[in-house]
């Protein structure tokens, strides 16, 4: 089960805890979803309508999705003032968070001290506090964490909030029916705005390259405006099938998978992410943990480079399948991290590690599947165009 480990029970035998469930659990059921588990929560893989229709509908309308089982932690300097915070969250983060303006957030990733990735999250700036909103299956590491390094200078508050996310095209029109005032959101603006008599906290942001928000409600006002929200005729409920494909569409990370404590964000290809102001040569340059190692290998190069992937046939190439210079190779050179088929592109999609002189676009590459090798070539990410509102 992601995200958890098993626990000895008197008999010796490996038993895992019970899942947790999230405020729309019973909303879900009458819904018709299938559960799963997933990151330590009973969640919904698919509803009735199935993966390919929840995928296509999310890219042509709107799609909500239950992201509840992330975590959402709030962050205030003890000082009173704001920039304490974010200073203080600088020492663990390798972006820009003092320059942050209010009413906008940022995607960052907290770094170990050989340069890996223990997460990567989301970085709110509302003036007096700092939100993180982090993955379900690092949130009690994250939380532990940014106690240890923050507390002498902040407050570290866990807020018992749902999350959804409302992805797509139509999402914009849809939110705006029941506040006008998202419609001039942009893409990564912060906006605290009532919906249904709820304070939420909207965010024009999510991870499925469409235009859409994520919206942080009350526990208790969760399941009301979800309901109000799948009202709409724009809006299908999604699940965490549709979710995942939508995400490798648009070139996006699975914690886990593609990235994880032994992966650099030069390894990533997330380079973009790390501010100039932290980087060489720049004003607050370095600082974090594992900056020597990530500093090094921006000026110099990394061994390897996460790419996208796009099979030369029809059969889809899954996480885990080995990657080879060559047919007749004898040793691998790289591995899928994420691959499927992508319903918006009616072919095989796939993203994976290999050396970086194999990392160029347009180059040929040869995957193993039950005991084949599959022809692939190297392509830029994202797979399909952003939709994301930029003005």
């Amino acid at each position: 089960m992601s995200g958890e480990e098993a626990v000895p029970t008197a008999s010796g035998e490996p038993h895992f805890p019970e899942p947790s469930r999230t405020p729309l659990y019973g909303l879900h059921l009458r819904l018709g979803a299938k559960m799963v588990p997933f990151a330590g929560y009973e969640m919904p893989l698919q509803y009735p309508a199935g993966v390919l229709k929840e995928h296509l509908h999310t890219r042509a309308a709107s799609g909500l999705f239950d992201t509840s089982h992330m975590g959402q932690i709030e962050i205030t300097a003890r000082s009173g003032d704001p920039r304490d915070a974010a200073r203080a969250l600088e020492a663990l983060l390798p972006i820009d968070v003092l320059g942050l303006e209010v009413g906008r957030q940022r995607y960052g990733f907290l770094t170990n001290e050989t340069g890996g990735i223990l997460d990567d999250l989301m970085v709110v700036n509302l003036g007096a506090r700092l939100i993180i909103v982090v993955n379900a299956a690092c949130k009690a590491a994250d939380e532990a964490l940014l106690r240890t390094q923050l507390e002498r200078d902040c407050g570290v508050r866990v807020l018992p909030r749902a999350l959804l996310a409302l992805q797509g095209p139509a999402s914009g029109a849809v939110l705006a029916r029941l506040a006008p005032e998202v419609e001039a959101m942009r893409f990564m603006d912060a906006r605290e705005v009532i919906l249904l008599g709820e304070p939420c906290l909207v965010t024009r942001s999510g991870y499925t390259g469409e235009d859409g928000f994520e919206i942080s409600v009350s526990s208790e006002g969760a399941e009301a405006l979800a309901e109000r929200l799948l009202h709409d005729p724009a809006v299908l409920p999604v699940g965490l099938g549709a979710r995942d494909s939508l995400r490798l569409e648009a070139g996006l990370c699975l914690y886990g998978l593609d990235i994880d404590e032994t992966t650099t964000p030069v390894e990533g290809s997330l380079v973009w992410a790390i501010s100039p102001v932290r980087r060489r040569g720049g004003s607050r340059e370095g600082g974090f943990p594992g900056a020597a190692r990530i500093l090094e290998q921006i000026t110099r190069g990394a061994p390897r480079r996460r790419v996208g992937l796009r099979p030369e046939g029809r059969a889809p190439v899954r996480a885990g399948a080995a990657l080879y210079a060559s047919e007749t190779a004898g040793e691998p050179v790289g591995v899928v991290t994420s691959g499927g088929f992508g319903p918006s592109l009616q072919a095989p999609v796939a993203m994976g590690y290999v050396p970086t002189v194999l990392a160029e676009v347009g180059h040929r590459l040869f995957a193993e599947v039950r005991g084949q090798r599959l022809a692939l070539n190297v392509v830029a990410l994202p797979f399909i165009p952003a939709g994301f509102k930029r003005s």
